[in-house]
C-alpha cells in the first residue's frame, strides 16, 4: 500500500478503516475527499477483498478516470485492472449487456446520444406535421429526459403534442434496438428489480460499492443503488449536503439527508478539516450555511490560520463593478506577480458575464470561460448581429443566409441552395439573386423572398440615415419579424427564455448607446467585431488567463483569488428560488462559491444593475446579512477609488517636483 495511515488525519483514517456495512462519509469542501476515498479502496485490497468485487461509481468520465488512476497508483497493476471505477451510465451498460434481452431488446443494442437524438426528434416533428410549430428538438428532449428521470413516461408530459412526439421517439428507439442515456438508468433499474437472478449475479460480482458525489444523485439512481446493494449493505457513499446545488437538474438532497431510510444504521464519518482556505474564509462560509434548516451537522475547520478579511464592496453599477475587478486584477498581476490563472470571477447567471468580458478585454487580460457561453457566441446574439450586417451591407452572403429564414418565413433550405446557385452563376451576391425572377421557386417562396427584401430595404433606409435611434429601429424589426416570440418558443424553459431575452435587450441598449454617441451602424459593427476577436479554444486546460465561471460550474475547483459578483436579492438568491421556495439551494450555491477561495475573497453588489436593457434598482442579497462580520470588511467603490486617486495625485505631485529640479 503506497500510503501511510499516519499521513491521514483521524477522521480520514477512520473512514479508510470503516470497510463493513453502510458508511456515510460527509466530506466538507477542501477536506481531502478524493484522497480518503482512494485510500479506502486501496485498503480494501490490502485487507484481502478481491479487487474484482470492488465497484466505485461517480458522475463524470473525468472524475472516474482520475479516481481510477489514483487507485491504480496505490495497488498492484493486476489489482488496478480488476477494480471497476466508472460512471452511472457506464455501469448500466455493463448490467444491460448481461440481460437486456429479458426486456425485449437484443444484446447488441446501440446507444443514441446528442446528434442521433436530435436527428430522430426532427424527423418525428416533421412526420407529425409539426414543421410549422417551430418546436425546438432540444426542448422536446429536455422534457422527455425530465419525465424519465422522475420515473414517468410520455404520458406524464403536460404538452399533448410533445407527449405524442415522446411516444413516437420511444417507439422508434425500440424499433431500432436503441436506447438513450436516460433509458440506460431506467432499464438497468427495471432489469435488477424484475429479475432476481440478474440482481443476484450483480450483487455477487460487486460486493463492495462506493458512490462519490452522492449529494448529486436523483431518485432513479438511488433506486438503482438499492437494487445493487443487498445485505449486509457494504456500501459507502461520499458527499456533502452543503454542496448539493443541482436540484434544478433532478438531484435530490434527501438521498444524503435520509440515508438511514435506505440503508439502516450507517456509520457516519465527518471530514471537517479544510486544507484549502484560510480561517477567515471558512469561518465566514460556516456562518452562512448554518442558516439552512435540516442539514447534516458539521463544521469546517481551517488548517490554515488567519487570512485576509473578506471584502464586501458596494459598486455603483455592473459596468463599474466589471471595470474595478479588471483594473484590480491587472495590479495583482503586475505588482504582486500573481499569475492570472490563480484568479477566478464567479457569477450566478450567464447574463452577468458580458460586462466582465468587455472589461477584461479593455484591460487586455486573457481569460477562459467555464460553464457559460461567451456573449458573442450565443445564438440570438449572432442572429441579431447578422441582421445588422445585412442592413449595413446586403451583399454579405454569410449573415444573409443565416437570417433569411430565422424565424421561418417560407425561404427554406431548398430556396437557399437555389439562391446560392443563381448567385454563383451570375457572379453576384445572394441578395442580388433574390431580386432575380425565377420559375424554379414555388409561389410561396417567391412571395416570401419579395416580402423579406422589401422589409429589409425599408429598415436599411431607417437604420443607415442616422436620423433614428438604431436600438428603437432594431427592436421594431425584431418584433415585426416575430423573432423575439420565436426565440422564446424555442427555449427549453423559462430560465433560458429569460436569458435569451436579456441578450436581445443588451444589444438593443448597446445600439441606443451607439446612437447617442453619434456612431453609424458600420462603426457599431466594427467595434462589435473587435470585441468578438479573441482566440477560440475549446480545451479549457490549454487556455491561459483569468477564469470566468458560473457558480454551478465552480464546484470542485479552487483558486487563490476569487471575486464573487452580483450579490443582490433576485440574482443570488435568484428570483425563481424566492418564488419556488428553494432559497436553501441558493444559500448552498453561495457557500460553494466562497469555499472556492484559498486566500482572498471579494463579494460585490450593485444598487443599480442593467436588466432587460433597463437600469433596475437592486437590494443587497439577504445572504450578506447572514455572514458573521468577524472577518468582513465592508467598503464601497467611491471610498476605494477616492483612496486610489489621492495616491495617484501624490505620485503626480512628486513627479512634478522632481521634474522642476531636473
Amino acid at each position: 500500500m503506497s500510503f501511510e495511515v499516519s499521513s491521514l488525519n483521524p477522521a480520514q483514517a477512520e473512514a479508510v478503516n470503516a470497510l463493513d456495512g453502510p458508511v456515510l462519509i460527509l466530506a466538507g469542501a477542501g477536506t481531502g475527499k478524493t484522497r480518503t476515498v482512494t485510500c479506502r479502496i486501496a485498503h480494501m485490497v490490502e485487507r484481502g477483498i478481491a479487487p474484482e468485487n470492488i465497484l466505485a461509481v461517480t458522475f463524470t468520465n473525468k472524475a472516474a478516470n482520475e479516481m481510477r488512476e489514483r487507485v491504480s497508483d496505490m495497488v498492484s497493476k493486476a489489482a488496478g485492472k480488476e477494480i471497476t471505477v466508472c460512471t452511472f451510465h457506464s455501469l448500466c451498460v455493463r448490467i444491460l449487456r448481461t440481460g437486456i434481452d429479458r426486456l425485449g431488446y437484443k444484446q447488441n443494442f446501440s446507444i443514441y446520444t446528442g446528434n442521433d437524438q436530435t436527428g430522430l426528434i426532427k424527423q418525428i416533428i416533421v412526420r407529425k406535421g409539426g414543421a410549422d410549430e417551430k418546436i425546438e428538438p432540444g426542448m422536446v428532449l429536455s422534457m422527455i429526459s425530465k419525465a424519465k428521470n422522475a420515473g414517468g413516461d410520455a404520458d406524464s408530459i403536460d404538452d399533448p403534442f410533445v407527449a405524442d412526439i415522446a411516444k413516437a421517439y420511444q417507439n422508434e428507439l425500440r424499433a431500432q434496438n436503441a436506447v438513450d442515456f436516460d433509458d440506460l438508468l431506467l432499464l438497468a433499474e427495471r432489469l435488477l428489480r424484475e429479475y432476481d437472478d440478474v440482481r443476484e449475479i450483480c450483487r455477487g460480482r460487486w460486493t463492495r460499492i462506493t458512490v462519490d458525489e452522492f449529494q448529486d444523485t436523483n431518485g432513479l439512481q438511488m433506486r438503482l443503488l438499492q437494487q445493487l446493494v443487498g445485505k449486509p449493505y457494504h456500501v459507502c457513499v461520499v458527499g456533502d449536503d452543503d454542496q448539493s446545488i443541482y436540484g434544478w437538474r433532478g438531484a435530490e438532497v434527501e438521498n444524503i439527508l435520509q440515508f438511514e431510510k435506505f440503508f439502516p444504521n450507517p456509520k457516519v464519518i465527518r471530514l471537517e478539516n479544510n486544507y484549502r482556505s484560510s480561517d477567515s474564509i471558512i469561518h465566514t462560509a460556516n456562518s452562512l450555511i448554518v442558516h439552512n434548516v435540516g442539514r447534516r451537522e458539521k463544521k469546517l475547520r481551517a488548517v490554515k490560520p488567519g487570512g485576509e478579511n473578506i471584502r464586501v464592496i458596494s459598486m455603483p453599477g455592473d459596468e463599474e463593478e466589471a471595470e474595478f475587478i479588471a483594473h484590480e486584477i491587472t495590479d495583482l498581476h503586475r505588482v504582486e506577480k500573481i499569475p492570472l490563472e490563480h484568479v477566478a470571477i464567479l457569477f450566478r447567471t450567464n447574463s452577468q458575464c458580458r460586462h466582465l468580458e468587455l472589461a477584461l478585454r479593455a484591460e487586455q487580460i486573457p481569460y477562459r470561460m467555464i460553464g457559460a457561453q461567451s456573449f458573442y457566441d450565443k445564438r440570438e446574439v449572432r442572429d441579431i448581429l447578422a441582421y445588422l450586417q445585412v442592413l449595413a451591407n446586403p451583399d454579405a452572403d454569410v449573415p444573409l443566409l443565416r437570417i433569411m429564414n430565422a424565424p421561418p418565413r417560407g425561404i427554406g433550405q431548398a430556396a437557399a441552395v437555389l439562391l446560392t446557385d443563381i448567385s454563383r452563376e451570375r457572379s453576384g451576391s445572394v441578395w442580388e439573386a433574390m431580386g432575380v425572377p425565377s420559375d424554379s421557386f414555388s409561389t410561396k417562396a417567391r412571395n416570401a423572398i419579395q416580402s423579406f427584401t422589401q422589409m429589409m430595404l425599408i429598415y436599411r433606409e431607417r437604420m443607415t440615415t442616422c436620423q433614428e435611434d438604431m436600438g428603437v429601429v432594431m427592436l421594431e424589426l425584431l418584433e415585426e419579424t416575430g423573432y423575439i416570440e420565436w426565440i422564446k418558443r424555442n427555449s427549453k424553459n423559462e430560465a433560458e427564455a429569460d436569458m435569451r431575452r436579456d441578450s436581445i435587450d443588451t444589444i438593443v441598449q448597446d445600439l441606443k448607446d451607439a446612437s447617442k454617441k453619434g456612431h453609424t451602424l458600420q462603426k457599431y459593427l466594427d467595434l462589435s467585431a473587435l470585441a468578438r476577436d479573441r482566440e477560440e479554444d475549446s480545451d479549457i486546460e490549454k487556455q491561459r488567463g483569468v477564469t470566468l465561471i458560473t457558480l454551478h460550474a465552480s464546484k470542485g475547483l479552487e483558486y487563490p483569488v476569487v471575486y464573487l459578483v452580483g450579490l443582490e436579492e433576485g440574482t443570488l438568491p435568484h428570483k425563481r428560488s424566492i418564488e419556488e421556495g428553494t432559497r436553501d439551494e441558493e444559500r448552498r450555491l453561495l457557500y460553494v462559491g466562497i469555499t472556492r477561495a484559498q486566500d482572498r475573497c471579494t463579494l460585490s453588489w450593485c444598487p443599480v444593475r442593467t436588466k432587460w436593457g433597463q437600469k433596475v434598482a437592486s437590494e443587497p442579497s439577504s445572504f450578506l446579512m447572514e455572514l458573521d462580520d468577524k472577518y468582513i470588511e465592508q467598503t464601497d467603490y467611491d471610498d476605494i477609488m477616492g483612496a486610489e486617486v489621492s495616491e495617484e495625485e501624490a505620485a503626480d505631485f512628486f513627479a512634478d517636483l522632481k521634474s522642476m529640479f531636473d
